[in-house]
């Protein structure tokens, strides 16, 4: 794990959930698996601290524990999950484009909880929908309900692990910790709920108080007990991967859209939403679809004839980019999408655009020729990209040094003597998109610093004692005005 991606973590946690949180996150980051009696000592904190800020990351899956074979337990934290919360903003955003208000409500209140059981999520979603009508309107809970059943049935949320059912041995200790464990079948069901009510609107302080102290009077006259939810100690949480493919099949089918027509698109488009579900997050390409299930499966929109088709998807099947492939001849001919060859093909194209912003076209000239050709010495890059020496030398130089082409030496003598040996250039596209990822995260990581700044620089009229920054305010920020909206402020 890099410095960056350990400063943009730890930026994330303070943002999101304090500096206690902050302080448990960044010893197991920079630490790796720890015991509870570890992290007490790192961090300098309360024992109570440290497992409440441990119940925080475990509730929002921000860290996994595991049993260790002497019956301690530890903790270890998940770096690639806390970065994932840069991507909230666009999940949400994503469920409100796909399921509307309901949706975007629902995996807003997820995410801001970790996970929710269904009933309570309705619940929630229905009440903040009443507050936004207009005095009189109120949201059924069975449109909130069908609007999450449609994202589980999408795949878009699914069941969190439980402590399986299996009877012990009372005479056996009980484990350390649980072990969670849920069927792949179990995944995405939806227990059977009859949610029938409105969402309430907020009432005043007074009223809710008269309402909390008749609930706990007419609690009492029946014994203190109140009935659980029926679907308690089922929880539900966002699936991550399910809106990462959905991010990688715009990407694809956009790609094909600019690079052939919107019918070549829509055809992609149909293979990928056929195939989103029974596609795992990181085959290498979708299941097979024949040409007579595709041609059933397309919009009404598009009246275009079985001959038709099958010339789109043999034009598709012939392109160098390789975006879809053809398997086999039965039913009028298979076809997948080649989801990492066309993953692959997007990174170089963001690569090149890359180069040609920051170099300039004769740059990624050379760098396009240097993809094409694999491996070429200095003298042929400028026989090939017909520009001058001292200019190839120039750029080629500059490539070098920010990492976005590599040189490899093939000695012809053991002594690797300079007069002996050939200097070849070469681009490693896996490595440079790895170096541009690192850059983006430590741009974030600024970002985020910056309103921290910001904000601690600020002073508060209100504040008797509050004093001046010591250093000059930064362009636009006002001493005095109200505090920004943070990046991310519903969490």
């Amino acid at each position: 794990m890099t410095q960056a991606e350990l400063r943009l973590c730890s930026l994330l946690l303070q943002e999101h959930f304090g500096e206690i949180v902050e302080k448990v996150g960044n010893s197991l980051l920079r630490t790796g698996p720890r015991p509870l009696r570890l992290l007490v000592g790192d961090t300098g904190l309360l024992p109570d601290q440290v497992k409440k800020a441990l119940c925080v990351l475990l509730q929002h899956d921000l860290v996994r524990y595991e049993v260790q074979p002497r019956g301690s337990v530890e903790y270890e934290a998940r770096s690639e999950r806390i970065l994932r919360i840069l991507r909230y903003p666009r999940y949400i955003y994503t469920a409100k484009t796909l399921y509307g208000d309901p949706g975007e409500l629902l995996v807003e209140e997820l995410l801001l909880h970790g996970h929710l059981s269904m009933s309570c999520a309705v619940a929630r979603v229905a009440d903040r929908l009443t507050e936004t009508m207009e005095d009189g309107k109120t949201m059924d809970y069975a449109e909130v309900s069908g609007t999450f059943v449609r994202l589980a049935d999408t795949h878009f949320i699914r069941r969190c692990p439980m402590v399986p059912e299996n009877p012990r041995n009372a005479a056996e200790p009980p484990p350390p910790a649980p072990a969670l464990a849920i069927a792949e079948r179990d995944m995405y069901v939806v227990p059977r709920l009859s949610l029938a009510g409105k969402g309430k609107r907020r009432r005043s302080c007074d009223e809710e108080e008269e309402d909390g102290q008749r609930k706990a009077k007419r609690q009492k006259q029946e014994g203190g007990s109140s009935e659980p939810p029926p679907d308690d100690g089922i929880y539900w949480q966002v699936n991550l991967e399910r809106f990462h493919q959905h991010f990688r099949d715009q990407a694809l089918v956009s790609a094909v859209g600019s690079r052939m027509d919107q019918t070549s698109s829509e055809v992609v488009r149909t293979m990928l939403r056929m195939s989103e579900v029974t596609t795992a997050s990181g085959a290498s390409h979708t299941q097979p679809l024949s040409s007579n299930e595709i041609f059933r499966a397309l919009p009404a929109g598009y009246n275009i004839g079985k001959q038709v088709l099958d010339q789109y998807l043999a034009l598709l099947a012939d392109d160098p980019l390789e975006f879809v492939g053809k398997s086999g001849d039965s039913g009028g001919g298979t076809y997948t999408v080649n989801l990492h060859k066309a993953l692959a093909s997007l990174a170089t194209a963001t690569l090149e655009s890359i180069v040609e912003e920051r170099f300039g076209s004769r740059c990624a000239r050379i760098f396009r020729l240097l993809l094409r050709k694999k491996h070429l010495e200095q003298k042929q890059v400028e026989d090939f990209a017909m520009i001058p020496a001292k200019e190839a030398k120039d750029m080629l130089y500059r490539m070098l040094s920010e990492n976005l082409v590599s040189l490899q030496e093939i000695p012809k003598t053991p002594d690797h003597a300079p007069s002996r040996t050939f200097y070849l250039y070469t681009v490693n596209v896996a490595a440079a998109a790895r170096m541009l990822l690192h850059r983006c995260y430590k741009v974030s990581a600024q970002h985020l610093n910056v309103g921290h700044s910001a904000l601690s620089m600020r002073e508060f009229p209100g504040n008797p004692g509050g004093t001046a920054p010591s250093f000059p305010v930064p362009p636009g920020v006002v001493a005095g005005a109200p505090s920004p909206r943070p990046l991310m402020g519903f969490l």
